[in-house]
Order: structure tokens, then C-alpha cells, then sequence
């Protein structure tokens, strides 16, 4: 086993990471904590369960364990340094709050040195989406310049961060965003908190920002699925949502009869 591990945010990086000559091993992170259910205690057998159950039957995905569950004992095995690959959207963010939540449990004192990578941007990219779009020359530039450690005030500020995200009503999401104005080096947090904010209000039709925005692309006159992504994708790629995140809540308009969908 090698000393140092890369916690990758998905399967799209993973193809650029195998490219580079970055040692170490690595673990691809599947789960998706921006959407679905959650508690605080992310290190209870009881929230692994209820993701299960939740990712099976939203996304009918039955290969939870083998995905999620036992590539987590990674970051239990005594590493000496661990690499976080994570981006500025809401998806990434709440993922990476996740692993550090995780990693926070380790009360050792062999606790690794922890790193994060967390690009919003790429010289010369424009649009920059992610980093499934690089290759591993790109990659390896990221991990050579933009890599901090984190230290004990960025898992302070993790630890509020993950039980406003899991516990606070949009009220005391938004109370917490607007008197907090330290982040450490968690800087694309605030803005993800931001977008999570509208999306937990409900407007004056019964509907959060995400539904509200993919209504108005259908009433546009955009009403094939992957028209809908393109459109919602260019204005408000801070959620990173792939289609089937997106399909959940088409399935919603769908089920008030808002619009009129085949998924």
C-alpha cells in the first residue's frame, strides 16, 4: 500500500488521474450528499442505510456496497497523506464536507496530513466545468499550484458548515451565511451554501429555485430532456448536477403536472 491516498470526486477525473505520474493510490467517491436524505452523524451505521435505501430507489442503483460503502474503509487505512480532489459546486462541496466530517472522526495520533484541491477555474478553459475536462498534464498543474493543507480552523469550519448543511431550516442557513465571513481555505463553500439556500426556499408556487428554473426552460419551449440539461447546465452549473439528479426533479413537475416529460 502506498502512503499516500487521492480521494477523486468521480469516475470523469479518474480518466485524466491515471494520466499523470502523481504517486499514490486512489478512491473514486460515488456518492451524491447534495441531494437525498441526511443526518449529522455521518459516521452512524444508520446513515449509510438510509443512502442505500434512498439511492436504490431514486436512482435504482443496487450496487451501493460495493461502490460506496467499501471503498469508505480507505480512509481509515493509515495513510500518510490524503490528496481531496473536490470542485466549487454544491455537489462537490457537500461530498468533500462529507470525507472531511470522516476524517475528523480519527482521534489517533497518526491523523495523515490532509490536502485539497479545489479548482473553479483553469487557465486558458473557458466555462470551466470540472475536472473531468483535464487531462493529467492539467491535473498534475492543479495539484503543483493550488493545493493547500488543511488544518484544525478548516475542520472547524467544516464541522458548523456540515450540521448547517444536514440540520438548519433555510431561516438558519441563511442567519449562519450572513454572519459567517470566514472560510479558511474552504473558498468555494460559501457560494455552494449560497445556491443550496434557494434551493431549500419555496416560492410563492410551491416550488424551489431548481424546479422554478427547469418550469421556465420547458414553458420556453425546450421540452426534450437533454435541451432542458444544456440550458440549466450554462446558467447554474454551481449545483453540478448530472441528468439524473436533474431527472428528480423533472419527476416532481411531472408528478404536479407542470410539464409532460418521458424519463
Amino acid at each position: 500500500m502506498s502512503t499516500i491516498l487521492h480521494v477523486l470526486n468521480g469516475t470523469s477525473t479518474l480518466r485524466g488521474f491515471e494520466q499523470t505520474g502523481l504517486e499514490g493510490d486512489t478512491m473514486v467517491w460515488h456518492e451524491v450528499l447534495s441531494e437525498g436524505p441526511l443526518e449529522e452523524n455521518i459516521a452512524s451505521g444508520h446513515f449509510w442505510k438510509k443512502r442505500a435505501e434512498w439511492i436504490r430507489a431514486t436512482f435504482g442503483d443496487d450496487d451501493y456496497n460495493s461502490k460506496v460503502e467499501e471503498p469508505l474503509s480507505q480512509l481509515y487505512e493509515p495513510y500518510e497523506e490524503i490528496n481531496l480532489w473536490f470542485e466549487f459546486d454544491l455537489h462537490c462541496q457537500v461530498n468533500m464536507l462529507g470525507v472531511i466530517e470522516m476524517l475528523s472522526k480519527h482521534t489517533d495520533l497518526s491523523a495523515p496530513n490532509i490536502f485539497l484541491i479545489c479548482p473553479d477555474s483553469y487557465p486558458g478553459v473557458e466555462d470551466f466545468h470540472g475536472m473531468g475536462e483535464l487531462n493529467g498534464d492539467q491535473l498534475e498543474y492543479l495539484f503543483d499550484n493550488i493545493r493547500v493543507q488543511l488544518g484544525e480552523p478548516d475542520f472547524v469550519v467544516a464541522a458548523e458548515a456540515w450540521q448547517a448543511y444536514t440540520t438548519y431550516t433555510a431561516e438558519e442557513l441563511e442567519q449562519y451565511l450572513n454572519a459567517n465571513n470566514y472560510w479558511a481555505n474552504l473558498h468555494s463553500l460559501k457560494p455552494a451554501l449560497q445556491a443550496h439556500l434557494k434551493r431549500i426556499k419555496r416560492n410563492e408556487n410551491g416550488l424551489n429555485y431548481i424546479e422554478q428554473k427547469l418550469l421556465d426552460i420547458y414553458n420556453s419551449g425546450i421540452t426534450d430532456q437533454h435541451g432542458i440539461y444544456r440550458v440549466f447546465w450554462l446558467d447554474d452549473k454551481i449545483y453540478g448536477m448530472g441528468d439524473l439528479e436533474i431527472n428528480t426533479y423533472l419527476k416532481r413537475l411531472n408528478e404536479k403536472g407542470l410539464i409532460e416529460i418521458e424519463l
